[in-house]
């Protein structure tokens, strides 16, 4: 599945082509420097991710109905704090382990100890475990490796301007 972001001013535009040919084109406000459908990407890619937000879109969702989903299967807040279904479980996990990213992104950084805890709390938050791939500190270079490529990523994208294109390719779902 090819998904193209391209920056805009207040929103980026966001294309998804499926191998079948079917074409999704959706926007995001910006929360950010970089496109927080972006940061999935890469958190979801680097993790092993298969059914957070990019894993639930080329099986078939439309990305804008991903919210819905999460707050009819238990989404966790405050007003509605309790174990999420099963079904959404990796797509509450990427949701907090991307907004971790973003923070370290947008701070400057931390260490890996600092993202670990962090991640933690937040998926205990939400009612859900670590991934598997970050279960212990010892699997720390897993957050370096999804650091490093959210990094290289958000270079190109401060360094180009309005109209700027990023293409990611995700693969089809089984």
């Amino acid at each position: 599945m090819e998904i193209v972001i391209t920056k805009g001013l207040a929103s980026d535009h966001i294309a998804i082509r499926r191998a079948s040919g079917e074409a999704i084109e959706t926007t995001f406000p910006k929360k950010g420097p970089v496109p927080h459908d972006a940061v999935h990407f890469f958190v979801e890619q680097g993790l092993g991710f298969a059914r957070g937000f990019w894993g639930l879109v080329a099986e078939g969702r439309h990305p804008e109905e991903l919210a819905e989903l999460a707050k009819a299967g238990g989404h966790a807040s405050a007003a509605r704090a309790r174990e999420p279904d099963a079904q959404i479980v990796q797509l509450l996990q990427a949701e907090r382990l991307v907004e971790c990213f973003e923070a370290d992104l947008w701070s400057g950084g931390c260490d890996d100890e600092a993202l670990w805890a962090m991640a933690r709390t937040a998926c205990e938050s939400s009612f859900v475990p670590l991934p598997p791939s970050l279960q212990t500190m010892a699997q720390r270079d897993a957050l370096g490796r999804v650091r490093d490529a959210i990094a290289a990523f958000a270079c190109d994208w401060f360094d180009g301007g309005e109209g700027f294109v990023a293409r990611l390719d995700w693969p089809e779902a089984a």
